[in-house]
């Protein structure tokens, strides 16, 4: 699949805390305005790839736009896992020859919406019968369960944390679309109130209305079409040994969150290595899986990502690894983080608010801590 394919269209609704418009609607708002950017037209498209969390089906998408037919769909599963692969299944497709205009999109309206866990009854089935009962409900009391292990092991501090945030918010006060845009300081982050021990407000990621989209085509045909193409030179999905969400306490090594297998197998088809990365566009629900991201996508060792941080490397321009340079979930705005993979575009195509220079590999992850995806970007 290396080379095979690559996207050459994005688009995406302004975001908002309120959209004021159903989520079929901007995604179809996002789609539109993908294909427009690609210059390709609706009935040319002939394969889509959407979250199975997403609300708007792909009859409702392939109704309102008139296509003449889906010779491939699918669907992708766990949430902030499955944004990297929804390009993955697109590409493979294309490869394969199921498809040839395949169109991935996200849309949700979760800033006005309602919270996923405000639901949870008293009685609760599955995995989370064992960590519920606890107070272990929302992602946010999850994963700080892993920020309070990583300090234990490494010594990593909430400053270590904060310097993620502070980063984030850097590159989205350059970006006209991010939601915020506010400059923040790390004594703005440490003096923001606690939401789950050890994770404070500013460690956590937005509640956005939004809508984005991609479409891919095969690498051949991206030469001919209206913007630089971002090929992706390699894509993977993992889920590794421990099958527990979000909540894997009980392994041997439990900060070993499913993206040490992504890697592995990321790395392992692309003929690249973390040192060929230009930039990379982390999957930030919260600061502790950026610094958890750092190490499993081995661009430093185990327990050194705090430090590295706090140094100012994931700082645009000057850091040696610039990362989620719209501001990412964090500050511009949380879609699943499918507005990562749009921001890896434009780093290949040159057009990012916090460019790289010359930026020719730009990394894009999916959700740590659940069965996961990731890709790799190139220029052609």
């Amino acid at each position: 699949m290396r080379r095979a394919a690559a996207i050459v269209g994005i688009g995406q609704t302004e975001f908002a805390k309120k959209l004021g418009r159903p989520e079929r609607t901007a995604a179809l708002e996002a789609i539109r305005t993908a294909l427009q950017d690609a210059g390709l037209e609706p009935g040319e498209v002939d394969g889509l790839v959407r979250f199975d969390m997403e609300a708007t089906s792909e009859v409702d998408i392939a109704r309102n736009l008139g296509l003449p037919n889906l010779r491939f769909f699918s669907s992708i599963a766990y949430g902030g896992g499955a944004g990297c692969a929804t390009v993955a299944h697109a590409a493979m497709a294309i490869a394969a020859g199921q498809a040839s205009v395949v169109v991935c999109w996200r849309a949700r309206n979760r800033g006005s919406g309602g919270r996923p866990w405000a639901a949870t009854g008293q009685g609760v089935p599955g995995d989370a019968q064992f960590t519920a009962p606890y107070g272990l409900v929302r992602p946010v009391d999850q994963i700080a369960m892993l920020a309070r292990r990583h300090m234990h092991e490494y010594g990593t501090t909430s400053e270590q944390f904060g310097a993620v945030a502070v980063a984030a918010r850097k590159h989205a006060v350059r970006n006209p679309r991010a939601l915020m845009r506010d400059p923040m300081t790390l004594a703005d982050h440490q003096a923001s109130r606690m939401i789950s021990e050890p994770l404070r407000k500013f460690d956590c990621c937005l509640e956005t209305d939004g809508a984005l989209a991609v479409v891919v085509t095969s690498a051949e045909r991206a030469r001919d079409l209206r913007q630089p193409p971002a090929v992706v030179l390699a894509a993977s999905q993992g889920m590794g040994p421990e099958h527990t969400v979000m909540t894997d306490y009980h392994g041997p090594h439990f900060l070993k969150t499913p993206s040490t297998w992504a890697a592995r197998d990321l790395f392992g088809a692309s003929g690249v290595t973390p040192a060929d990365v230009d930039c990379a566009q982390f999957y930030d629900a919260f600061t502790p899986l950026v610094l958890l991201s750092v190490e499993e996508y081995g661009f430093c060792k185990a327990g050194e990502s705090g430090p590295f941080a706090a140094g100012g490397a994931l700082e645009w321009p000057d850091g040696r690894l610039p990362f989620n340079t719209s501001g990412g979930g964090l500050s511009e705005a949380y879609v699943h983080g499918f507005n990562l993979i749009l921001e890896g575009v434009r780093q290949i195509r040159g057009t990012s608010t916090s460019q790289v220079p010359d930026a020719e590999i730009s990394l894009v992850t999916s959700g740590a801590g659940v069965p996961t995806s990731a890709l790799l970007l190139c220029r052609s």
